[in-house]
C-alpha cells in the first residue's frame, strides 16, 4: 500500500497570523512538524499543502515536497485531499501543521491499523491529566466505546462524572487522523453536520452521517501551536530538550 503523509499549512490564521513560518528554537513551526514526519519509518512520501507562496518557498529551503492547493478548501481536510486525489496513496495521514511535538511512532501506528484492520478512518487520543484540561473547550474530548470507537467529540467535558466513584478515563482528541484514500474522498463529498457546525469540530461529520471512527490511546502529551501563549511554551519546551 502506498502510504503518504500529508502536512496542510494556511497562512492566515485568526489566532496567529503567519503561523507556520513562526520561529521555534532556529526552525520555522512547518519545518519542525516536516522533520517529525519525515521520521516515520512507514511512509512513502511526505507533502506540505499549503495556498501561500511564502509557505512552499520555506518549505523548498529546508528541502521539502510542497503542494499549492486552492484558496478555496474550506479546511484542513479538504486541503489533504487536494493534494493527494492525483497520486497513487492508498493510506493518507493528516498530519496538523501546528503539532511540533508530533511522534513518528504515532504516525506509524495510525498507518499500522489502517491497513491491518477492515477501517476507513482513524485518530488518535490520550488521557487527559487534569481537570483544566478537562474544563477547557480548547481541549477537544472523546468518548469510546469498549471495541475503541468513537461515541462523540466534544468541546464541552464529557463524559459527565456525576459519580465521582464510578469516575472513568478521561480522553482527549489528538488532532491527527488516518484515512483510506476511497473514503477521504468521500468526507469532503459530504455537507457540512449540524453537529460539525455546533462544536466547530469536522470530525462530527462522519459520525453523523453513520460511519465509525477508530480511536487509539498513546501517552502523549505535547501541544499543537494555536495562540501566542502556545508559542511561547513551545520554545521553552523545545529550548529546554524537554521533549
Amino acid at each position: 500500500m502506498k502510504k503518504i503523509i500529508v502536512i496542510p499549512a494556511r497562512y492566515e490564521s485568526t489566532r496567529l497570523p503567519g503561523k507556520p513560518l513562526l520561529e521555534i528554537s532556529g526552525k520555522s513551526l512547518i519545518q519542525l512538524v516536516y522533520e517529525r514526519a519525515k521520521e516515520s519509518r512507514n511512509k512513502d512520501r511526505v507533502i506540505i499543502a499549503t495556498d501561500d507562496q511564502r509557505i512552499a518557498d520555506a518549505a523548498s529551503s529546508f528541502g521539502a515536497e510542497a503542494v499549492m492547493t486552492s484558496s478555496s478548501c474550506k479546511s484542513g481536510t479538504d486541503r489533504v485531499f487536494e493534494a493527494v486525489k492525483d497520486t497513487d496513496a492508498d493510506l493518507v495521514i493528516n498530519v496538523q501543521g501546528d503539532e511540533p511535538f508530533i511522534r513518528p511512532d504515532m504516525i506509524d501506528l495510525l498507518f499500522s491499523v489502517l491497513e491491518n484492520e477492515s477501517l476507513d478512518v482513524a485518530t488518535l487520543c490520550t488521557p487527559v491529566t487534569n481537570d483544566k484540561e478537562y474544563a477547557d473547550p480548547n481541549t477537544v474530548k472523546v468518548v469510546v466505546d469498549k471495541n475503541g470507537f468513537a461515541l462523540y467529540f466534544s468541546r464541552a467535558s464529557i463524559p459527565y462524572v456525576r459519580n465521582p466513584n464510578a469516575r472513568p478515563i478521561l480522553y482527549k482528541h489528538i488532532g491527527i487522523y488516518g484515512f483510506k484514500r476511497g473514503f477521504l474522498g468521500k468526507f469532503v463529498s459530504m455537507q457540512k453536520s449540524r453537529l460539525e457546525e455546533a462544536e466547530s469540530l469536522e470530525q462530527l461529520r462522519i459520525l453523523e452521517n453513520g460511519f465509525r471512527v477508530r480511536v487509539l490511546t498513546t501517552d502523549y502529551d505535547g501541544f499543537g501551536i494555536d495562540t501566542m501563549d502556545d508559542l511561547q511554551k513551545a520554545r521553552l519546551v523545545l529550548n529546554l530538550n524537554f521533549i
